[in-house]
């Protein structure tokens, strides 16, 4: 049976899970959170209290960036891997980076948009990055090292026709999207978790009270009854911070055509009802949290699928050093010319040559013998050493001979895509003059249609301010919850650079902070206001008075 330590490193704690796979069945041994101060002591205590100290560890890579291109379609994996080093080498000059001091790995797919290409995602982090989480592990053995989100597919079956996203809500976010069962993009995003955290972490004065917050705190959707809602005055944060991760997540998701599940994993994902409140935004989809599948065939009564769920990450990880997932982005991998020179260095089972006076013995022989000891009559075994050399001599003189009738090859097809390209450098010459000319008279157009869309513009202004009060005051009535008194409203001009905006100031009250931070929600729905802010609450006797500001939407 294999066993696997999976450990997900962040900012503020580390997850962990102690998996074991029989045949392809996997169980969780042990998992749990902690929150640290020292990594190192922290990495210590989980290994030890596990008993992990003889089985492979899989972690998580902290700093990875991704890059997109596309190649054409490859059948030659040894040109796909030049064509790839190339791509990247060139990206480092583009943006004056060194690409000696990143290890690179990538994903291979095909391209939904254009048949003849196929998708690469180039995963770099730094050597530095790399030795540092190396580092961490002063105890145990750390085997896999591997991009998280890339990781996390390992946790769902997918089907084949059906196509996944897996929002990731740390202090991040990253989405994981997956077609035709394979992964297709992993996108991060800088809205997350963070900021709300912080924010309670600032009264709380503890990381692991503020992630207890999110775990007692419950999302209320519209058709919520206001009056069974508790006195939570950490929604304020809460919901603005997913309500950003809800729109970039809104504006991946329309990218493609159909994304028939939605997972949530994460920090987010111990914020309750939370799937709900995701639903409400993708109509079209089905959202869940995020949990093993495997997991429900070994539950036991005194097992939560919370707790699970709060471990998906480490479970994941786990997983893939037990051998799921795509194993070549390990950013450990084993180096062959190691593992070569141990198997030549190796001894191997032989038999010393017989004579009339001594009796056949066993010993050891290793590859690195002499031939001056091949004196007299071969016997049995030392024929068949003679046999394999003559063979093995014969397989690389035959090899040569086709390796060079291949650069020939080679060369010839070389000398043709010369000769294309040549041909098509001309043909753009002449394209390049045939531009200038048009651009040359493309100017005077220019000018008459920038003097045209000026003019457009002002009048578009004025049509969408005729009425903007008035909307905006019907919006109000419309989205304002029956308990939220709105206590005034001004209007006052302000310049942004060339631009005269309409800003509006609400003052609002109400016993209840959610109910105050829904209606700012709401208003932002309404699509009216941009650039909404607001204060933080002050209390005044039982009522919470909040101003809300932002600029009338210009169309």
């Amino acid at each position: 049976m294999q066993e696997c330590l999976g450990i997900d490193i962040t900012d503020k704690l580390v997850r962990y899970a102690k998996v074991k796979k029989d045949s392809n069945n996997f169980t969780v041994e042990a998992y749990g959170i902690k929150f640290y101060s020292n990594i190192t002591e922290t990495l210590e205590q989980i290994i030890s209290e596990t008993n992990s100290f003889r089985i492979p560890i899989s972690c998580n890579l902290s700093n990875e960036k991704y890059y997109y291109f596309d190649v054409f379609n490859l059948a030659n994996k040894t040109y796909l891997e030049k064509a790839v080093k190339t791509e990247f080498e060139s990206f480092c000059v583009e943006n004056h980076f060194n690409s000696k001091v990143y290890n690179g790995k990538y994903i291979y797919t095909n391209n939904i948009e254009n048949q003849d290409l196929s998708k690469i995602i180039y995963i770099y982090d730094t050597q530095n990055d790399i030795a540092e989480i190396q580092n961490f592990f002063r105890q145990g053995s750390i085997d896999t090292l591997v991009p998280l989100p890339t990781t996390l597919p390992n946790l769902i079956k997918a089907e084949k026709n059906r196509n996944y996203m897996i929002v990731n809500i740390d202090e991040q976010t990253t989405i994981t999207t997956i077609i035709n069962q394979a992964i297709y993009s992993v996108d991060t995003i800088e809205e997350g978790m963070k900021e709300a955290l912080d924010k309670i972490n600032e009264k709380e004065n503890s990381f692991s009270k503020s992630y207890e917050v999110c775990q007692n705190t419950t999302i209320y959707t519209m058709e919520t009854d206001y009056s069974s809602m508790g006195d939570n005055e950490y929604l304020q944060y809460i919901v603005p911070a997913l309500y950003k991760i809800v729109e970039k997540v809104q504006s991946y998701r329309d990218l493609y055509k159909n994304m028939d599940v939605i997972y949530i994993t994460g920090i987010g994902a111990v914020i309750n009802n939370i799937d709900l409140y995701f639903k409400e935004y993708f109509k079209n989809s089905k959202v869940e949290i995020l949990k093993p599948y495997f997991i429900e065939q070994h539950m036991n009564m005194n097992v939560n699928v919370k707790d699970y769920i709060e471990v998906n990450s480490a479970i994941a990880l786990a997983m893939q050093g037990l051998g799921e997932g795509i194993q070549s982005l390990n950013f450990l991998g084993r180096d062959w010319k190691l593992d070569l020179k141990a198997f030549l260095t190796q001894d191997i089972g032989s038999l010393k040559r017989k004579n009339n006076n001594t009796p056949k013995v066993k010993k050891k022989l290793s590859f690195n013998f002499d031939l001056s000891d091949l004196k007299g009559k071969f016997d049995k075994v030392e024929m068949i050493l003679l046999r394999n050399v003559i063979t093995v001599v014969m397989i690389i003189i035959l090899y040569m001979i086709a390796s060079s009738w291949i650069v020939r090859q080679i060369n010839n097809k070389i000398a043709e895509a010369e000769d294309v390209r040549g041909y098509i450098s001309n043909q753009l010459s002449k394209l390049n003059e045939d531009d200038t000319k048009i651009t040359g008279k493309t100017i005077d157009y220019q000018r008459y249609t920038s003097n045209l869309q000026d003019i457009s513009s002002s009048i578009q202004t004025a049509r969408g301010r005729k009425n903007q009060i008035t909307t905006l005051l019907n919006k109000i009535v419309y989205n304002i919850p029956q308990l939220v008194t709105l206590i005034s409203i001004n209007n006052t001009e302000i310049t942004d650079g060339n631009t005269i905006k309409q800003h509006m100031t609400l003052e609002v009250k109400s016993q209840k902070y959610e109910q105050i931070a829904y209606f700012k929600a709401k208003l932002k729905n309404a699509n009216i206001l941009e650039d909404i802010v607001s204060s933080e609450g002050q209390k005044t006797g039982n009522d919470v008075i909040v101003t809300i500001e932002g600029n009338l939407r210009t169309y």
